[in-house]
């Protein structure tokens, strides 16, 4: 495999917050056993020896980390796990390394390692101190804004690379500007922006943070205003669904799953090393193996893997006569529901953000050809 890539849960679905929409902790309810524990030394070293048995000479792995809350797992299994790593690359692959964390841990030692180690930070910040605080609370209930801004701060004195991730809730649909210039504002450069989940066994629109497409198209519409301008006037923010749109006009591959459309480029790893097709389908249905079991490159061919495959290769109908199909590719399959057919919740929003933005889009594509042709 040129490319090997997973997505760790080192301490599965356990958290020190309570976020009001987490899509994990429905996930997690799910299954026969909610929390598959910190992942042990063991289990890492399987996991280790497998990416890297999987791995072509030369090519790329990447090891990203989320939850639940990641840094439960403690400091010390991270360094364990990134010194291991160094010793059992025997094929001098690439090797990368991301953590997405609710900051609450983090403090000078954890900033130091992370920076060391250049691993990308994905930070969740929900763009507003109201609008963050009254979700994303911790045990207690209480607003954890100030102390993840601090965290922040702590990590850009360190040097390490940080993202923002702001989850796109009801409340935040309607602030758009606000949550970018408010995170610009913080010194973030690159963000992104995540249309909430709704549980998975409920309908869709009916919690108190659900996104409709109306309100989701009007999010993305105004966020590109703000996004372009300051493309314009040369003040470039990475802005990640925005710059894979923009990779797609230029013709180059899709930079996520959601907007290749398609699945099957990641291996996701509980905290007892079950393996998963994808971080929205950790459930007992899904289960692909086990670390350690058969080789990475033959999970896909039958069983869950091939299910979930196919799966994805059913595209929304609307697809095969929309002008856009190129950019959007049919949106994640998270989104899509059968009703008639295959559809995608969200496709009146991406139908508006393009017919709002397309030609903008189209713009900046032409203009970053003109400058990769001239260097």
């Amino acid at each position: 495999m040129k490319f090997v890539n997973f997505l760790i849960k080192p301490a599965s679905s356990l958290c020190n917050m309570r976020c009001r929409y987490c899509f994990y902790a429905d996930e997690a309810a799910l299954r026969e056993a909610a929390s598959a524990g910190v992942m042990s030394g063991g289990t890492a070293e399987a996991l280790l020896r497998a990416a890297f048995e999987a791995v072509d000479e030369g090519g790329a792995v990447s090891f990203a980390f989320q939850g639940g809350e990641p840094t439960l797992a403690g400091l010390d299994f991270f360094r364990g796990f990134a010194a291991r790593a160094e010793a059992l690359n025997r094929k001098r692959a690439r090797v990368s390394y991301a953590i997405q964390t609710n900051g609450l841990a983090i403090d000078a030692d954890w900033a130091a390692f992370l920076a060391e180690r250049r691993f990308l930070v994905g930070l969740s910040l929900d763009g507003d101190k109201a609008v963050h605080d009254e979700f994303r609370v911790d045990a207690a209930g209480r607003g954890t804004w100030n102390r993840v801004t601090r965290s922040l701060a702590l990590l850009q004195r360190a040097g390490a690379e940080v993202n923002a991730l702001c989850v796109v809730t009801r409340r935040c649909a309607r602030m758009a500007q606000r949550a970018y210039n408010n995170l610009k504002r913080l010194g973030l450069r690159h963000m992104q922006f995540i249309a909430c989940l709704d549980p998975l066994e409920a309908g869709r629109g009916g919690e108190a943070y659900s996104l409709t497409p109306e309100l989701y198209g009007e999010f993305l519409c105004s966020l590109f205003d703000a996004w372009y301008r300051d493309w314009k006037s040369g003040n470039y923010v990475s802005v990640r669904l925005f710059d894979d749109y923009v990779h797609l006009a230029m013709g180059f591959p899709a930079g996520t799953c959601a907007t290749a459309g398609a699945c099957g480029g990641c291996f996701v790893a509980e905290g007892d090393g079950t393996l998963y097709p994808c971080d929205f389908y950790c459930l007992d249905e899904w289960r692909l193996g086990h670390v350690g079991g058969a080789p990475l490159e033959s999970l896909w061919l039958d069983g869950a893997g091939r299910r979930f495959l196919e799966n994805s290769s059913r595209r929304p109908a609307e697809c095969e006569s929309c002008r856009w199909r190129r950019l959007c590719n049919g949106g994640c399959q998270r989104d899509r529901y059968v009703s008639d057919g295959v559809h995608n919740y969200y496709c009146e929003a991406f139908k508006r953000l393009f017919d709002y933005a397309g030609g903008r889009i189209a713009e900046i594509a032409a203009a970053e050809r003109r400058y990769l042709a001239g260097r």
